[in-house]
């Protein structure tokens, strides 16, 4: 679709349909490389540069994710569905993430380790809104995996958690990437 189009006019399900049409791995994608990053930080770095990598690497994946989207040809900001409310749901999401730093925060001031497991847990929460939005069982299967996984490697590897659980996460975005793929050669 070359031409934005307007869905004012058009019901909720076609505005869903139209959101749905993408391979949507211009943001796991993303995600893949900022906690990639972040378990590399973790591994070569004290925790309190630790702590900042982990800050400044989810804090970048969504503009990670618009580059990635140049080159997965994906509309992350809905250029070609204006006035799309899913895409105006996904964007709530984003921000959602976002404003889960206000609970990792203080928990990271009495317990620094404590980042990796709030940041990775909360931040991939949006996965359930996305998922329902796409029909797909991908958002819960995320969030639901990442989140018990996440929380096992906090208890399992107390003095590796700013290596193991962003390990876990982007094995966890490589499964979902997996299930998206077969989402979008099923759909074409």
């Amino acid at each position: 679709m070359n031409v934005a189009t307007t869905f004012q006019e058009h019901s909720l399900e076609a505005q869903r349909e139209a959101f749905a049409r993408s391979p949507f791995l211009a943001m796991p994608l993303a995600g893949i490389i900022a906690w990639s990053l972040i378990g590399v930080a973790g591994y070569m770095l004290p925790t309190g540069l630790a702590i900042w990598a982990l800050f400044i690497g989810t804090g970048a994946i969504f503009s990670l994710g618009l580059l990635v989207a140049k080159f997965t040809g994906e509309d992350l900001l809905g250029k070609t569905r204006k006035g799309n409310e899913f895409d105006r749901l996904f964007m709530g999401g984003v921000l959602m993430s976002w404003l889960v730093f206000a609970i990792a925060v203080p928990f990271l001031r009495a317990e620094p380790s404590s980042l990796p497991l709030t940041v990775g847990i909360l931040a991939g929460l949006m996965w359930i809104p996305f998922g329902w939005i796409v029909r797909h069982p991908v958002g819960l299967f995320h969030a639901v995996t990442r989140t018990v996984l996440v929380l096992a490697a906090w208890y399992l590897w107390p003095e590796q958690r700013f290596v193991v659980i962003p390990a876990v996460i982007v094995a966890v975005y490589f499964a979902s990437i997996a299930m998206l793929v077969a989402r979008w050669k099923k759909m074409a």
